[in-house]
């Protein structure tokens, strides 16, 4: 009867329930093995992920705020600044009103800085015309802006020279106290005096006029010697 019964126990194989520990303490491929073991759905395992619907790629979010509109620069203004094409007509039709309403004031550009003058106004400028002795009357033909008290004419960027007379007087030349530098390097003993002295041109305003008609007889007779002296002038 013993006998019996031990050789029915060595004989029969256990269940693999039963002798596995729980799914939870095993290693994860041994977990996967013994899930594929106990199921019986016969499709692979792929299979299930191929009901999936495929995402949507996420739309791509667009910037309310426009591009930033590029501003075209304007062209700098400088002695070389060729002058501007003849105006068109239906500026020089106002042209007539600003010549009747004076006082004149003008914005004048010599070596491409300017100056806001009006008649009779002394002008400092901040170099020396070397050519240009006490008593020489300079003709100045670059301008950007003519007005009255109700009416401006601007220039592209120049004004016509024909179109207005802006003449100076030079009254003298004043000097600025004399600058006494001292420069010294490091490690050297020796110790350079620089001086320096810079001299000013002084000009008044003396004829500022507008030509409603463009340039009269008189003055297109000079108006080339004019322009060869002042451009010789400033030229240095």
């Amino acid at each position: 009867m013993l006998s019996h019964t031990l050789r029915k126990m060595f004989c029969q194989l256990p269940s693999p329930n039963a002798t596995l520990p729980p799914t939870f303490l095993l290693p994860l491929r041994a977990r996967l093995l013994t899930t594929e073991a106990n199921t019986i759905d016969p499709e692979p395992a792929e299979a299930a992920f191929s009901n999936i619907p495929p995402q949507s790629p996420r739309p791509t979010p667009i910037d309310p705020t426009p591009p930033p509109l590029s501003i075209p620069r304007t062209p700098r203004i400088n002695r070389n600044s060729p002058l501007p094409p003849p105006t068109n007509e239906k500026s020089l039709s106002l042209l007539p009103l600003l010549a009747a309403q004076t006082p004149h004031y003008i914005t004048a550009h010599l070596h491409a800085r300017p100056y806001l003058l009006t008649l009779g106004d002394t002008l400092r400028l901040p170099f020396h015309l070397p050519n240009a002795p006490p008593g020489t009357i300079l003709r100045l033909n670059r301008a950007s802006l003519i007005g009255s008290r109700d009416y401006t004419f601007r220039g592209d960027p120049w004004i016509d020279e024909g179109l207005f007379v802006l003449r100076a007087v030079v009254l003298g030349v004043e000097g600025e106290p004399m600058r006494v530098v001292e420069k010294k390097k490091r490690r050297q003993r020796r110790v350079t005096t620089v001086k320096s002295k810079m001299r000013f041109t002084i000009l008044r305003v003396r004829e500022l006029r507008v030509l409603s008609q463009g340039m009269r007889g008189e003055d297109a007779g000079t108006i080339s010697e004019e322009k060869e002296a002042v451009e010789a002038l400033t030229s240095e």
